[in-house]
């Protein structure tokens, strides 16, 4: 017979408790190794320890023992420990370094800190070789060096270079492969009756027929929505009043949306067909792919006949003419920028269509109806640029930059031996106190030495991160960039606007009161902080 496991609940599996589990052994040992380290040179190389767990169990290292053997490691190759970044219930699979919480505060704000970074095993570290392949590149870059207790894993080390030479040109051509892998399988999809990659369009759902294919059928809940919104549709009730009974019935989720909708309604899946997203100035739409005899392709049965569909869009139609085009960035600028005095949700843009005409008006989320309408929101948006140029127009536009201190510590070491040198041929018997002459030239020589040592800031010895000034203010960067970039720097900084409608007597337009609120250190968080793992998928 074969053997049966059962994968223990999280009621059985063990949660980590620092105060818990470090023994008196354990304490004992720790202790020791301070000790020892205490012995370092005050140059010794400085050691980051990443201890990860993602459930503690008997057949796992407990993070106590990996920080113990990392400390001995640190030890063995004469290294300090300036910190211990100890990430426990985190997926080494689905979180990568850069984004734990402990580990990626050291590796994006506390770089300068520390020179080698040390784990227990690969696997305790990462579980993809993308990730490993990024972390190798990121430490080339800040020259940081990369250590393993169980692998072997050392950038200094010519066999840890071609380990990385050999984990760099996998990882490239994984990537290669995969994007090429994942592109000819979805143009292989697009031209097949049969369902084989892909989420289902709205009004469908996945299973197996008789013979265990995976084929498309109705999604029943579904089904209901759209037919129920088609009829709402002919008889001309708004998009907006069948979002709220939509979700009120249950039928659709708390996140539905009018443009949701509306997409949803218009999709040419519905009858059936194979389609793909096309984008086109900055609306979302999906078209019908056609076969090699130039044909739809029909994956399914379909949720609206085409006499059903033709009449839903033409029903759309009627209500949609005239409406502006979709905005790529969005109809709303400033949006999380701009917010209600009264319930502190963003003020967003809503549109507005009459006989007259198309309005615009900036409405809360939480307040009844929106809150009073603020008209006009082009005026509030030009009237929060200049309040914010006159606050911070004039600030300089600064970007955080690596310095790297070793060029300034060898400069430092070569004079403090010169001077070692010089002093010590000065003293009686030495060879520049045998004549005036060299004497004289001695002690000069000595005084430039000197002199040139205190003229090397100590901070410029160490790694660091530095402010550097491009020469622009962000008034120029704003003007530049337009609102998009102010609303995306305001966001960043945490700027935000408070808007307080107050409604006047015989004036259908409330009065609008706004209120600048700028954070106390926005100096600090102005400056750029470059992202070196934005790219990284």
């Amino acid at each position: 017979m074969g053997k049966h496991s059962r994968r223990r609940t999280a009621a059985e599996q063990k949660t980590y408790n620092v105060e818990t589990e470090w023994t008196a052994t354990d304490l004992a040992l720790l202790e020791e190794l301070k000790r020892a380290e205490a012995l370092l040179p005050k140059n010794a190389p400085r050691a980051l320890l990443s201890v990860r767990l993602s459930v503690l169990t008997d057949d796992t290292t407990s993070p106590v023992r990996q920080e113990l053997d990392l400390r001995m490691l640190a030890r063995e190759k004469g290294c300090r420990v300036v910190g211990v970044a100890s990430d426990l219930n985190v997926s080494a699979t689905k979180v990568p370094p850069w984004k734990r919480k402990q580990l990626g505060d050291w590796l994006n704000n506390r770089a300068p800190e520390f020179d080698v970074l040390l784990f227990w095993k690969l696997d305790r570290f990462v579980r993809r070789l993308s990730d490993l392949s990024t972390m190798i590149d990121w430490c080339l870059k800040y020259e940081k060096n990369l250590i393993s207790k169980n692998d072997s894993i050392d950038l200094t080390t010519t066999a840890g270079k071609i380990m990385v030479t050999i984990i760099g040109g996998i990882a490239e051509i994984e990537a290669a492969n995969t994007s090429t892998r994942v592109t000819s399988l979805w143009d292989y999809a697009k031209t097949q009756e049969d369902w084989i990659i892909g989420k289902p369009a709205y009004g469908y759902m996945t299973a197996r027929d008789k013979n265990g294919k995976v084929v498309l059928v109705h999604d029943p809940i579904a089904y209901r929505a759209l037919h129920w919104a088609r009829r709402m549709a002919i008889r001309g009730v708004s998009a907006n009043r069948m979002v709220t009974v939509l979700v009120r019935s249950g039928l659709c989720g708390a996140g539905l949306t009018t443009s949701t909708l509306l997409r949803r309604l218009r999709n040419p899946a519905l009858l059936g067909y194979r389609v793909e997203e096309l984008k086109n100035g900055g609306q979302r739409r999906s078209k019908v792919v056609l076969g090699n005899d130039g044909k739809p392709i029909k994956v399914a049965e379909p949720v609206f006949t085409e006499y059903e569909f033709d009449t839903l869009g033409a029903a759309l139609d009627r209500r949609m003419k005239n409406q502006p085009p979709r905005q790529p960035s969005g109809a709303t600028k400033f949006l999380g920028v701009l917010i209600c005095t009264d319930c502190e949700s963003n003020m967003m843009v809503q549109v507005t269509r009459n006989d007259f005409g198309i309005y615009q008006y900036l409405r809360c989320q939480k307040c009844k109806s929106g809150g009073r309408g603020a008209p006009n929101p082009m005026a509030i948006y030009e009237q929060l640029v200049a309040d914010v140029l006159s606050v911070l127009g004039d600030e300089p536009v600064q970007t955080r930059e690596y310095a790297k201190g070793a060029e300034a510590r060898k400069e430092v070491e070569r004079l403090e031996g010169s001077i070692a040198y010089y002093m010590r041929e000065l003293e009686p018997g030495g060879r520049y106190t045998k004549t005036r002459f060299t004497k004289e030239q001695a002690e000069k020589t000595l005084d430039k030495l000197i002199s040139d040592l205190e003229a090397i800031d100590p901070e410029t010895t160490k790694d660091r991160w530095v402010n550097v000034h491009d020469g622009k203010t962000f008034r120029e960067r704003w003007e530049e960039g337009g609102m998009e970039a102010m609303a995306a720097d305001l966001m960043r900084v945490g700027v935000k606007c408070k808007i307080t409608r107050t409604k006047i007597k015989g004036i259908r337009a409330p009065q609008i009161h706004m209120k600048l609120l700028i954070p106390k250190d926005v100096r600090e968080r102005l400056i750029i902080k470059q992202d070196d793992f934005a790219q990284v998928f």
